[in-house]
């Protein structure tokens, strides 16, 4: 993190057009030379109450919010549903405001809606502002919006306000509105941009505070992807043509932006009753020959359940997104968690088998979503995709050309018709679908159609034809031949050019920070944060949960002297899938924990690493919890 940064926070209501204006603002500092990392935190609810979108941006590369932020712009919440003080949930409409202050800088600056918010309905407001030594901006944005015939334009102008403020040209915002608006509302808008500027240059000393925006530049060109995108262009690159979903956050983003797609490359997606029919859908259409996949978040992937074992028996590929938000049941499901770790590892019946990855960063969302529809289709095995809200919803500027691998309609372990003549078959003409001896455990199967391809699908135990079959010589050898493809897809992995797992810091640190997903990035800024006051750390973010990448992490663990393990939950369940694999490592691994439904800044893993690996001491704040290495 630097001080020559913005890191501006717009905060409003539900249905106020946060996200929208947020991610154009977003787009325009991108276009303008810097890096940009946006963070959203929204309640579950489909209009009104707080939320607001954070965006930060820097000439130099960002890989996480930051702690904290230095510009506020409070539009307050025009969908309030009790603006007294008294009622269950307070005085909503003064909340994008008063619940933004813990946060701000010293020094900050603070423009609010004077035509909706009035702070001095906050008790210490004044007191505070003098103690931290905030600019304050209230600028009746509500009555500018409606002289020009449309409210939901405060937003535009506080975005006006805010360039006058940061010293941000015009010309990033106008080519942003001119692409993205209909000419029949983009003049009064692009009015109400200037009139808000003016007003500020001419009414305000705009250099009485330090928070500008900083100058940059990009050696190549850049895109605004959220990792929800990220996993949606994966699959259609790698030759998705099937989604068959249930809409439920946070996974709604993927299924969406695949629906908007899919028709436009012959793909067909559907909407069905619930997620045990999607997941159904999907086999279904990767056994009739197409590459297909669904997803949803925790509640909607535990009744993919049955059907994830059927694709496992069968041995059908398919890819499945899992989009994990806080639990049990509903839980917080607007917001990040990342506990649906073991579910996801254990979740079927049996001795249950599948492939899965937790990215952990927009630009590995991609490239590990081509993959898991490799091995899904090369090893016919079902592939999981693993994220959580933070990572599905922040949108981050990463080099176009990390779409650019290049398209792979494969279908994998498949036959043609020739290759099916030579194949074995029964005496009845069955093709010997289910193999027992064959390399790498994978049996090629065929598409329903091809001459001598026929065979019998079943959710039971079977012959090599598919015939029901519960004798202890087939179960044994079936078995071990599905189980046997772990072992492969691992050397597979282990092959490639370039790994899944993440490294970050000095070879030769004495210490470690390990994570998995979403909280790889800030893990990464919390080491820089620490080299630079010169203690010794390294990181190593995971990607590969199934089948896990043993070698990596061993050498990892062994050449540092104490781990401290970064995750989004209560339980620490990747620490303990760590030690289900490593066991002999236990006594190094200690947990850093942070599940209140926001995630980690650098800081909490900074100020937790030298609490825990250098103090030896114990937290004090709430916001995270220790877990201690095993043999504490």
């Amino acid at each position: 993190m630097t001080n020559n940064e913005l890191i501006w926070r717009i905060a409003g209501g539900s249905g106020d057009g946060i996200a929208s204006t947020s991610q154009n603002f977003a787009k325009a500092l991108m276009r303008s030379g810097l890096d940009v990392f946006t963070h959203r935190h929204y309640p579950s609810r489909i209009r009104g109450g707080h939320t607001y979108t954070e965006i930060r941006a820097s000439a130099e590369p960002v890989k996480s919010r930051g702690d904290g932020y230095n510009f506020l712009l409070a539009l307050g919440d025009s969908f309030a549903r009790n603006p007294k003080e008294g009622s269950v949930y307070g005085n909503e409409e003064i909340k994008p405001l008063s619940e933004n202050l813990d946060e701000l800088h010293e020094g900050g600056v603070i423009i609010y809606d004077s035509g909706l918010l009035d702070a001095s309905e906050i008790d210490d407001f004044d007191a505070r502002v003098e103690e931290n030594n905030w600019h304050v901006y209230d600028i009746d944005l509500r009555t500018m919006a409606r002289e020009q015939g449309r409210e939901v334009m405060r937003n535009t102008a506080g975005v006006g306000a805010t360039c006058a403020l940061a010293g941000i040209e015009l010309e990033w915002i106008e080519e942003l509105m001119t692409d993205a608006m209909p000419e029949k509302i983009l003049e009064p808008n692009l009015e109400i941009l200037h009139n808000a500027y003016n007003k500020v240059l001419d009414e305000y000393d705009v250099d009485e505070h330090d928070v500008k925006v900083p100058e940059g530049s990009h050696d190549e060109e850049q895109v605004l992807l959220s990792g929800s995108d990220a996993i949606a262009y994966g699959s259609l690159d790698e030759g998705c043509r099937f989604i068959a979903g249930y809409p439920m956050t946070p996974w709604t983003e993927v299924f969406t932006i695949l629906c908007q797609n899919l028709p436009k490359v012959g793909g067909i997606s559907e909407q069905v009753e619930d997620e045990i029919a999607a997941a159904a859908l999907a086999i279904g259409a990767s056994h009739a020959g197409v590459k297909a996949m669904s997803g949803s978040s925790g509640g909607g992937f535990a009744l993919m359940s049955e059907p994830l074992g059927l694709a496992e028996m069968t041995e059908t590929p398919v890819v499945l997104i899992e989009a994990m938000r806080a639990g049990p049941c509903t839980g917080m499901p607007t917001k990040p968690e990342q506990g649906d770790l073991e579910h996801v590892l254990y979740t079927s019946q049996g001795d249950s088998h599948r492939v899965v990855f937790a990215p952990g960063t927009v630009a590995e969302a991609y490239t590990q979503t081509r993959r898991a529809f490799e091995i899904a289709y090369e090893y016919q095995i079902p592939s999981i995709i693993l994220y959580d809200q933070k990572l599905g919803g922040e949108l981050v500027s990463v080099p176009a050309s990390v779409l650019d691998e290049e398209p792979n309609p494969s279908l994998g372990s498949t036959l043609t018709e020739a290759e099916l003549a030579d194949a074995p078959h029964d005496e009845t003409g069955k093709y010997s679908r289910f193999q027992h001896d064959v390399e790498d455990g994978v049996s090629p199967r065929s598409i329903p159609g091809q001459k001598g391809g026929r065979f019998l699908a079943t959710g039971n135990e079977h012959t090599p034809e598919g015939h029901i079959e519960e004798s202890p010589a087939n179960r044994v050898a079936q078995m071990n031949r599905r189980l046997q493809k772990k072992e492969a897809i691992r050397a597979d992995l282990a092959a490639q050019s370039e790994s899944h797992q993440t490294y970050h810091g000095p070879d030769e640190a004495t210490y470690g920070l390990m994570t998995y997903g979403s909280s790889q990035g800030t893990v990464e800024e919390a080491v820089d944060m620490l080299t630079d006051e010169g203690y010794s750390v390294k990181s190593l973010g995971v990607s590969d949960m199934a089948p896990y990448p043993v070698d990596e992490v061993s050498e990892f663990i062994e050449s540092v002297d104490e781990v401290l393990v970064v995750e989004m939950n209560a339980t620490a369940q990747f620490r303990g899938l760590t030690q289900k694999e490593l066991g002999q490592y236990g006594e190094k691994l200690s947990s850093l924990l942070k599940y209140n439904g926001n995630p980690f800044e650098p800081l909490d893993i900074t100020e937790g690493f030298k609490t825990k690996i250098v103090e030896d001491g114990e937290l004090s704040g709430p916001e995270t919890k220790f877990v201690p290495a095993a043999g504490d």
